[in-house]
């Protein structure tokens, strides 16, 4: 790598060029030796980068995988369609959300016996101005996903291998997630019912708020999934339901009742030992 650098810095024109330089593997290893499974070592790798305006000896959380090819795309001036619906965002565009803040206070393992000792990433204490209502939630069941909880790709894939979770590659660093599968490991009663709920954001004056989120939902069996608007404090109202898999980010352009102000957002999944819903990087207006 030394030669390389070496050669590119002595180019003639460097003085005049933008060079970004990335070094990655394709996929991590087991200390046994192989890869292609499930794993969180083979599904692991490193990314060194350098130039394209990154910061020099930054060590980064929100970095994942589907992050390479955007970042090389936007390096070389083309313009990313859309429509072509990458996992992954250029890194320098990359903006952290009220749940990354969370990171430092994770915490490791309560009763998940598929999350090994000492691998730090859940907690259930939300992000300032955030809350989790369970007051329809059943009792018992594992400590860590009873309700809404915040965590890392690291502490929830692997909770059980070969069950979609590594699938969830759009979100980064700390994102919330509803598991009726995981929390029903442990005894429990009743069900899994539990809402996260937003800050309020200020909507005076607009006819329509635009509303996104990264999502990855699994259905299964009698599970619900929805998203609520609650202007000014009144009623909630359905404005977004799933009943299949859906991963990726969502866009919603809600209407403003006449004269309302304030809007907040609730996120309510409902489930048995279903599955799951994931969100992140939540953004208003």
């Amino acid at each position: 790598m030394g030669q390389i650098v070496a050669a590119v810095r002595g180019r003639a024109t460097y003085g005049q060029e933008d060079w970004l330089i990335m070094v990655t593997a394709d996929h991590g290893h087991t200390d046994a030796g192989g890869h292609g499974g499930s794993t969180w070592s083979e599904r692991q790798t490193f990314v060194i980068a350098n130039g394209g305006g990154l910061p020099a000896g930054s060590v980064r959380h929100d970095v994942r995988m589907v992050d390479l090819a955007p970042t090389a795309i936007a390096h070389l001036g083309l313009a990313i369609d859309p429509a072509w619906n990458l996992d992954g965002s250029p890194i320098g565009t990359l903006v952290p959300d009220a749940f990354d803040a969370l990171r430092p206070q994770l915490t490791g393992p309560v009763d998940e016996t598929g999350t090994a000792a000492g691998t730090i990433g859940f907690t259930h204490t939300p992000p300032s101005g955030w809350s989790v209502d369970n007051s329809a939630m059943g009792t018992g069941g594992v400590t860590e996903w009873r309700g809404w909880a915040f965590t890392t790709d690291e502490f929830w894939t692997r909770t059980q291998r070969d069950q979609y979770r590594e699938l969830n590659v759009r979100s980064p660093n700390v994102f919330a997630v509803a598991d009726s599968d995981e929390w029903s490991d442990k005894s429990f009663t009743g069900g899994y019912d539990s809402t996260l709920v937003s800050p309020e954001y200020p909507v005076a004056g607009l006819s329509t708020v635009p509303v996104s989120f990264t999502t990855y939902y699994q259905q299964e069996g009698g599970q619900t999934a929805q998203v609520l608007a609650v202007w000014d404090g009144g009623a909630p109202v359905v404005v977004k339901s799933y009943s299949a898999e859906t991963n990726g980010r969502q866009t919603l352009a809600l209407a403003v009742p006449a004269g309302a102000s304030r809007l907040r957002l609730r996120f309510r999944y409902t489930g048995s030992n279903n599955w799951y819903w994931v969100l992140d990087n939540v953004r208003v207006g």
